[in-house]
This record gives structure tokens, C-alpha cells and sequence, in this order.
């Protein structure tokens, strides 16, 4: 094992997380994720007849060795798939195509915007959330938002011609049924500003969209319509009460922490938003 690679192996801690290994120039060769960063890393160097070639052939090119922890290994593996996509490192073949997370795609392009689950991001009109870590997760999330918001969940393509009867969904009160032309797209669209700061976890967003619509309808002696959005509201902070928050400005900041040990510094960047 290579003297300065043995050093870098020495610093690198027990916790989850990604690496990233460099050549001589700089260049990221391969990024990857652990559970334990320590025993993945090291597991490259150990001498094995049954490390694949391929395998061989880009660690006898790895000078330095990157690495960022995380609190879990969820959070590890989405943090590698973005940091694939943006190198595309030359040895991270099987990851480039994204097929191993799934993203929701709300179709804005379409004039009344739907769900769906995909593996691929297109550069198309549409827009994306994500990647999702569990096929389970995205499921919940789903199910969440026809529970709470009467977004059209067929599939059909709405051009405003075809006028059908509504569905069970209508009957239900959980769509309003553009596929029969009942609600404009003016109101059909406020409820999908809504999934989106739902999707962007910006419950205070949302709270305020919900409880203006309340007082309107209650100004307007709609009780029965103000019941429907006070529900809307107790479920959107039952759910999104879940996030973890640790700041009571709620502004969006980029915090960085370092590290620094001889000739070793370690970046820890965490991400808020909405606090």
C-alpha cells in the first residue's frame, strides 16, 4: 500500500458518508458511499485475488481521497448521486444514468399538471423532486399528497376538448375533476403551487397559502370550504412537523464547519432551508 494513501486511510473516520478518489492531476476517478466510510475505503487497498479488474486498474491511479460524512446512510446515498452527476467521474459507469433513484415529476408543461414517478431527469418543462432514497419513501409521499390536495391522478393527457364524467376520485372530493372541465386552470394551478411547497418542505409557505384561502372562504360564509382547508392545514403540519429544525428565523443559510489537523482538514456543509 502507497505510504501517502496509508496516511489518508488513518484520518478517515467510522461514520457514513461519501468518498472521493483523485489521480496525480486532480481528477475524480470514482465517488462512492458507506455505511463506514473507514471499512469501504480500505476494503480498495486491501490486497484480494477476487477484486475485480476494473476495480484493480483505477486504484493503482488513486492519489488522494476525499470524504464527507453524513448522519445517515440515506443522506450518504443521495449526496453521491449528485455529486455523480456532476463529475461523472470516469469509474462511476453504473451510476450515470441515474436507473437507481426515483424522482417524482409534476408535469407542469401540461395544462393540468400531474404526478408521476420516474428514473430519469429530462431537460423538458417538467418539474423534478428528489432523488427519492426508498421506493416506499416516494409511495408515502405520494399517497400524502392526494390525501391532502385534489391533484388529478390519471394519466391522461388534458387538452380541454374531451369532457368525460368525473371519476370516484371527484365523488370523493379528492379531485376537482378537469377531466370533466370543472375547475379553471387558474384554480387547478393553486393547488399545484401548493404540492410544490409541500415537495420543497416549505411548510410556512404553505400554511399562509392554506390559511388565506380559510379566511376567504369563511368571509364568504363557506364554512363547509373553510372546514375542508383548516383539516388541510392540521395534516400539512402534522407531516412537514416532522422536519427537523434548528433555526427559529427560518431563512434559507449555507453553513460550513471545518476541521483542520496537520496536513488533514475536513468540510462539513450543512444545508438549511425555511430554518
Amino acid at each position: 500500500m502507497k505510504t501517502d494513501i496509508t496516511k489518508i486511510l488513518n484520518t478517515i473516520p467510522e461514520s457514513s458518508g461519501i468518498y472521493i478518489m483523485k489521480d496525480s492531476r486532480g481528477e475524480i476517478l470514482y465517488i462512492g458511499k458507506a455505511k463506514s466510510l473507514k471499512i469501504r475505503v480500505r476494503s480498495y487497498f486491501q490486497k484480494s485475488r477476487h477484486m475485480p479488474a476494473r476495480t484493480k486498474i483505477f486504484t493503482d491511479k488513486v492519489k488522494d481521497i476525499k470524504f464527507l460524512t453524513t448522519k445517515t446512510e440515506a443522506e450518504a446515498l443521495i449526496l453521491e448521486s449528485n455529486f455523480i452527476k456532476k463529475h461523472q467521474p470516469r469509474y462511476n459507469v453504473l451510476l450515470k444514468d441515474d436507473k437507481h433513484y426515483p424522482y417524482l415529476r409534476l408535469t407542469t408543461q401540461e395544462r393540468f399538471p400531474r404526478l408521476e414517478v420516474v428514473r430519469r431527469v429530462k431537460k423538458d418543462s417538467a418539474t423534478y423532486f428528489g432523488p427519492y432514497t426508498m421506493v416506499k419513501e416516494i409511495r408515502e409521499t405520494i399517497r400524502l399528497i392526494y390525501k391532502i390536495f385534489p391533484l388529478r391522478q390519471s394519466k391522461d393527457r388534458l387538452d380541454g376538448t374531451a369532457i368525460r364524467r368525473p371519476c370516484l376520485n371527484y365523488q370523493m372530493g379528492r379531485c376537482l375533476a378537469p377531466c370533466a372541465g370543472y375547475p379553471s386552470e387558474i384554480e387547478y394551478n393553486q393547488i399545484v403551487q401548493d404540492v410544490v411547497l409541500f415537495l420543497k418542505g416549505q411548510s410556512n409557505e404553505l400554511v399562509k397559502s392554506l390559511e388565506k384561502k380559510m379566511k376567504s372562504a369563511a368571509d364568504k360564509l363557506n364554512f363547509e370550504e373553510a372546514g375542508v382547508y383548516r383539516d388541510k392545514i392540521l395534516a400539512v403540519k402534522k407531516v412537514l412537523g416532522k422536519q427537523k429544525i434548528i433555526s427559529t428565523s427560518f431563512e434559507d443559510q449555507d453553513i460550513l464547519g471545518y476541521c483542520r489537523e496537520h496536513s488533514q482538514t475536513m468540510i462539513q456543509v450543512l444545508v438549511v432551508r425555511n430554518g
